[in-house]
C-alpha cells in the first residue's frame, strides 16, 4: 500500500491507526497490540505526515478522529478485514484446515466411516469434505486421475506409486443368486460350491491380485472357479445374477442396501472378509490427506453400533 507520493505504508501501520479509530486511547492501543505507546504515536504522525493533515484530534483529556480521519477509518477497514482473512484463509490451508478434500468409496460405503467424517469435520471445519463413488472395477482410476484425493480400498493394494493407511473395517461376503436357484434355499454355503457354478467375472482395470481377495480363482479344495460374464459395475453384476446364469460373492453392505425379490444373498460360512484401508498417491499427498489419516487413526478403535457390519480394525495387515 502506498501513500500520497508513493511511500510504502505497513501493515502493522493500518493496524494501528485503524486500533487507535477504535479505542480512541494510546495507552490502549499500545496495550492491546503489545507495542510501547510511543511505537504508536510514532506510527500515527508518519501517517500524518504522508497525509499532510491530522487524523487525530489530540487533548490531555481525549482523542478523536478529525473528519479526514473518520473517512480513512471506513475506507480502510473492509480492506483491512480482506487482507486478514485471505491471510488466516492461506494459513489454514497450509496447516490442513481448509480447501477441498476428496473421499471416494464403493457403493455405499461412506456409512461405514462415519465416525471418521464425523471427526476430520470437527477437526477442520473450514475443509469441504466431497465423496465420490469408486467402482471395484476400476479401484485406481479415480486417484491416478486426481478424481479423488483419497480413496478406501479393500487391501491387498502393492501399486509402487499409492499409499497405504490404517485399516479401518472389514466386511464379509455373502453370495447372491437368483431368488429361484438351488443355492437360494440354503442358510449357508461354503466357497468350495463356487466351484459349481459360473461366477461373475469384472470387466475392468483391477489387478488379479485384487480381485483374488475378493473371488479366488480356486476353491480352497484346488478346483478351478469358472468365470462367466464380466460386469463393469454392481448393478450389471445384480443383473447377471438374476437371470440365474452366474452366481456371484458380494460385499456385505452392497447386500444390506439392496433388497431384491430376483436375488437371494445366502451367507458363506468360509468366505473372504474384505480388509479396507485408506490409499492415496505419493505425489498427491497434502496437509489435508495427512489430516484425514490422522483422523482415521485416531477413530479406528471407535466401533459404532449403528454401522452394521462394520469392525474397526488394527492396522493394515
Amino acid at each position: 500500500m502506498t501513500g500520497g507520493r508513493g511511500s510504502l505504508v505497513e501493515l502493522r501501520d493500518i493496524e494501528i491507526f485503524l486500533t487507535l479509530a477504535e479505542e480512541l486511547h494510546f495507552g490502549r492501543t499500545a496495550e492491546r497490540l503489545r507495542v510501547s505507546q510511543a511505537r504508536v504515536s510514532q506510527s500515527i504522525k508518519q501517517q500524518e505526515r504522508r497525509i499532510g493533515s491530522a487524523l487525530f484530534e489530540r487533548t490531555s483529556r481525549s482523542v478523536r478522529l478529525t473528519p479526514l480521519g473518520d473517512r480513512l477509518r471506513d475506507r480502510l477497514d473492509a480492506g483491512y478485514r480482506e487482507i486478514m482473512a485471505g491471510l488466516d484463509e492461506a494459513a489454514a490451508v497450509a496447516r490442513g484446515q481448509a480447501g477441498t478434500l476428496t473421499v471416494g468409496t464403493f457403493d455405499t460405503h461412506h456409512q461405514q466411516i462415519a465416525t471418521v467424517l464425523d471427526l476430520f469435520r470437527q477437526r477442520h471445519p473450514q475443509c469441504e469434505l466431497r465423496m465420490r463413488e469408486l467402482l471395484p472395477a476400476d479401484p485406481f482410476g479415480g486417484l491416478r486421475a486426481g478424481r479423488v484425493d483419497i480413496g478406501l480400498l479393500w487391501l491387498p493394494v502393492r501399486e509402487p506409486d499409492l499409499v497405504v493407511g490404517p485399516q479401518l473395517y472389514t466386511e464379509p461376503l455373502v453370495l447372491a443368486v437368483a431368488s429361484d436357484h438351488p443355492l437360494a434355499r440354503r442358510g449357508r454355503v461354503e466357497m468350495e460350491e463356487l466351484g459349481d457354478h459360473l461366477v461373475v467375472d469384472l470387466e475392468g482395470p483391477i489387478p488379479d491380485y485384487v480381485w483374488q481377495a475378493h473371488t479366488p480363482s480356486v476353491t480352497p479344495a484346488g478346483r478351478p472357479v469358472r468365470r462367466g460374464i464380466a460386469v463393469a459395475t454392481l448393478e450389471e453384476g445384480f443383473t447377471a445374477v438374476a437371470t440365474g446364469g452366474v452366481v456371484s460373492p458380494v460385499g456385505s453392505f452392497a447386500a444390506a442396501s439392496r433388497l431384491r425379490r430376483d436375488i437371494t444373498f445366502v451367507p458363506i460360512t468360509d468366505g473372504p472378509v474384505l480388509r479396507y484401508a485408506p490409499v492415496w498417491r505419493s505425489a498427491g499427498e497434502s496437509a489435508l490427506v495427512r489430516a484425514f489419516v490422522r483422523a482415521a487413526a485416531d477413530a479406528r478403535n471407535t466401533t459404532d453400533p449403528q454401522a452394521g457390519f462394520s469392525v474397526w480394525g488394527t492396522g493394515p495387515g
